[in-house]
């Protein structure tokens, strides 16, 4: 019985998907990576807007310009320290959120829209000095700044919306699993299986909601590698709840 625990964690270890529980440089990675795609993305919808008589191509050649004025390095510098001067107004000393709540105060205080606002004027400074753009489409992003920068603050709000929506409904597959459980109902189970994994790669990793998730994911894989047999051992079911510590 004990090689079979053993075999078993082996499987389980290398089917998990980030196994690991939450460190602080995966939640920082999350909101680096979330927050800079909305970042990208308001710039690229407000470029078009504030030049609607450029073409595709010249669009991408301004956002361009600017890349080599160090917009993207500027911005990947402004969410960064963002992150920890809210982290630090906020009162997070341990470097690590445990909820969505403290995640969301700490972005509202890290100062990161004033930060774009200045990257995208040292950009626009840079490029022009360097005859990448003219100085009257300069004049025109400088303009409509304001519409980028409210586009980005309004994406960041709904996005930490969608979070707290994710948690419930991660919430709700992990209840739904567990009746399924206790019916010995092992395709509703993989359903909710699946669903569980999906919602993990779109949530800000928490300690609680990933533990919840991860001893969900040992016993089904326990159950999956034993042939669908629901009659764990109880040191396979302790060894389920041991990965998740």
């Amino acid at each position: 019985m004990e090689d079979l625990i053993k075999e078993q964690n082996k499987q389980i270890n290398q089917e998990l998907e980030n196994s690991q529980l939450v460190t602080v440089e995966k939640q920082d990675g999350f909101l680096n990576s979330s927050i800079g795609k909305i970042v990208n993305t308001a710039i690229d919808l407000g470029l078009r807007w504030i030049l609607p008589d450029f073409v595709e191509n010249q669009v991408i050649d301004v956002k361009n310009s600017l890349i080599k004025g160090g917009l993207k390095e500027g911005i990947n510098k402004v969410i960064e320290s963002g992150i920890e001067l809210g982290k630090s107004v906020t009162g997070i000393f341990t470097g690590k959120f445990e909820n969505i709540s403290q995640a969301q105060n700490a972005i509202k205080n890290g100062g990161i829209i004033d930060g774009v606002s200045n990257v995208i004027d040292s950009a626009l400074t840079t490029s022009t000095k360097k005859g990448w753009i003219p100085r009257n489409v300069a004049s025109l992003i400088r303009q409509g700044k304001n519409a980028i920068l409210d586009n980005i603050s309004t994406n960041i709000e709904t996005e930490f919306v969608n979070q707290l929506d994710n948690v419930e409904k991660l919430g709700k597959y992990e209840n739904n699993w567990r009746n399924y459980y206790n019916s010995k109902d092992f395709d509703g189970m993989e359903r909710e299986y699946q669903k569980i994994k999906d919602k993990l790669k779109e949530l800000l990793p928490l300690e609680t909601t990933i533990k919840q998730a991860r001893e969900i994911e040992n016993i089904h894989l326990l159950i999956k590698n034993n042939g669908h047999d629901f009659n764990l051992s109880e040191e396979q079911l302790e060894l389920a709840g041991l990965l998740t510590t």
